[in-house]
């Protein structure tokens, strides 16, 4: 009997063993592949970040190209505003769509095209109570949108209803602006007319034919997601 128990003993005692070289074992590989798992992710995190360091080198570069040498502050447009039996002016030339980090001399003002920021102004209805950059405005107006601007010479009532029309029209977009011919003044891209008032017929049909209109350079492209001013 006493042998037969010793027998069972030893066999568990083997049995546990057995078992406990097993978890070493588990253990082991576990660690392993966590160790491999942990240089895979280092390695692709470094790669990445080198990715996104040469991505946003290139970038860069690719900015101060667009801003440097004969781009540099000028709107790089040619030609002249052409005026219809409408009263709408038409620029005849080039209108150049570079993008450009710098203040732009545009040669219109407000100005309907040229070099420009590469980020939009918000122009989903956005009224707008203080002055914005030109160049953002200028990208927007790429996208499709009726810039509308005012002196301080327009009447508040116009104001406010021009704001309302505004505010029920994607693409479109409004702001003071002081250094315009006219106290109010409707423009897209290579278009523009000015108004005697909120309620002049011009208004209705400028924005029926230039919201999202054939002038576009980029038709349905965003008027959100850009500048807020």
């Amino acid at each position: 009997m006493g042998s037969a128990k010793s027998n069972g003993s030893a066999a568990r005692t083997a049995r546990i063993e057995e078992m406990r070289r097993a978890e070493r074992a588990r253990e082991r590989r576990n660690r392993i592949l966590a160790v491999s798992a942990s240089v895979v992710v280092v390695a692709a995190l470094v790669a990445g970040g080198v990715v996104l360091v040469n991505s946003q080198s290139s970038s860069a570069k690719t900015s101060d190209t667009a801003s440097d040498g004969k781009n540099a502050g000028t709107s790089g447009d040619s030609g002249h505003f052409v005026k219809g039996k409408d009263g709408v002016m038409t620029w005849s030339g080039t209108l150049s769509r570079t993008h450009v980090m710098t203040k732009v001399s545009y040669p219109m003002h407000p100005p309907v095209g040229g070099n420009h920021n590469p980020v939009w102004l918000n122009c989903n209805g956005d009224v707008y109570t203080a002055p914005v950059q030109d160049e953002n405005a200028v990208h927007a107006l790429e996208h499709g949108a009726v810039w509308v601007t005012y002196t301080a010479k327009a009447s508040t009532a116009d104001v406010v209803a021009l704001a309302a029309k505004v505010k029920r029209t994607p693409y479109s977009l409004m702001s003071p602006y002081e250094n315009q011919a006219a106290p109010l003044i409707l423009s897209a891209w290579g278009r523009q007319v000015a108004v005697k008032s909120a309620k002049d017929p011009e208004v209705a049909k400028f924005f029926a034919a230039y919201v999202q209109g054939p002038q576009t350079p980029e038709p349905g492209a965003s008027c959100t997601g850009g500048a807020m001013k």
